[in-house]
């Protein structure tokens, strides 16, 4: 599996210049004959303006839960709206909600066809990477409701959801992958995290030993938690007593995956472990130089002299 990540994380999605607030929308210039009275008392005849008569009814905040669960339903974003606002309508005449979710993250939805569908999550970390760039960045609508703006919440639920292995103490949204799920990283305490993504409903993870040797990167992991990590396999194999001090993927085939680690002391080795992390088989470097090209992070032994020829001559 390749790893590649969009260079610009994910466009706000909200036509965020275009929104007009709902209370800027007004009448039109009055129109005489529409305004003419009957005579008042007394005789005097004259014209007055119905200052409501023309202003469109403002939606009552059922009317604006209601619509906005409606697109968050035509959006297929499986969220129960708990609260809704309407911040607006675009040029385009389209309508713009912020809503809450009784579970997840909650939504900026623009009323299009299909609805344009951005979490809260996403756009609070669009913002904070322009924002990174250029502190005066103008990083368009962002999710106000309170239960909307504690993004970290969500994203340590997505690693629950997501089963990773560890002691979660990072998590950030780190792009968008090229089959268009959101990629999210996964910091862990003393070892190696994970990338983790949404597909068709179900979470997948990969190590980030392994979205290293795909050339991507682990902003929350060091090399010493990869090597901790790999320690742990090789628990009751014949190499558990190496301190693994770096440790990378090599690639894998039809009997396992090979892992190169390096020890503190003594020489290193490639591991080959089966699907479950078991170790099924050691090969020392000295000796594994038709593995996947050989070690690179041990220094290869210094080749033996020739032997001097027969007669003690050259």
């Amino acid at each position: 599996m390749k790893f590649r990540i969009a260079a610009a994380l994910i466009a706000l999605a909200v036509s965020a210049t275009a929104v007009a607030p709902v209370a800027a929308q007004t009448s039109g210039p009055d129109d005489p004959r529409e305004n003419a009275t009957r005579p008042a008392e007394g005789g005097r005849v004259g014209r007055t303006r119905d200052r409501n008569r023309d202003r469109a009814p403002q939606p009552t905040a059922e009317q604006i839960q209601a619509a906005a669960q409606e697109q968050a339903t035509l959006g297929n974003t499986g969220c129960q709206v708990t609260e809704a606002k309407l911040l607006g309508t675009t040029a385009e005449k389209t309508s713009v909600y912020e809503v809450a979710c009784a579970a997840g993250p909650g939504y900026m939805i623009e009323s299009k066809t299909p609805p344009l569908v951005t979490d809260c999550v996403v756009l609070a970390n669009s913002a904070a990477t322009m924002r990174a760039s250029n502190p005066e960045a103008d990083v368009g609508p962002q999710c106000s409701i309170p239960s909307n703006m504690d993004t970290q919440r969500f994203l340590r639920e997505y690693a629950e959801q997501a089963a990773v292995p560890c002691n979660v103490d990072e998590v950030r949204v780190a792009g968008k992958s090229n089959d268009d799920a959101i990629v999210y990283e996964v910091g862990c305490a003393a070892e190696q995290g994970y990338w983790i993504k949404k597909v068709a409903g179900a979470w997948n993870k990969t190590e980030c030993i392994q979205v290293i040797a795909e050339r991507a990167e682990c902003t929350f992991t060091t090399p010493a938690e990869i090597a901790a990590s790999v320690k742990t396999w090789l628990a009751g194999s014949e190499a558990a007593g190496c301190d693994v001090t770096e440790a990378r993927l090599m690639g894998q085939n039809s009997n396992g995956r090979f892992y190169e680690a390096k020890c503190a002391a003594g020489d290193g080795f490639i591991a080959r472990l089966n699907a479950e992390k078991a170790v099924q088989q050691i090969y020392p470097c000295a000796t594994a130089q038709q593995i996947g090209g050989g070690c690179t992070l041990t220094p290869a032994p210094a080749a033996a002299p020739a032997p001097a020829p027969a007669g003690g001559r050259p």
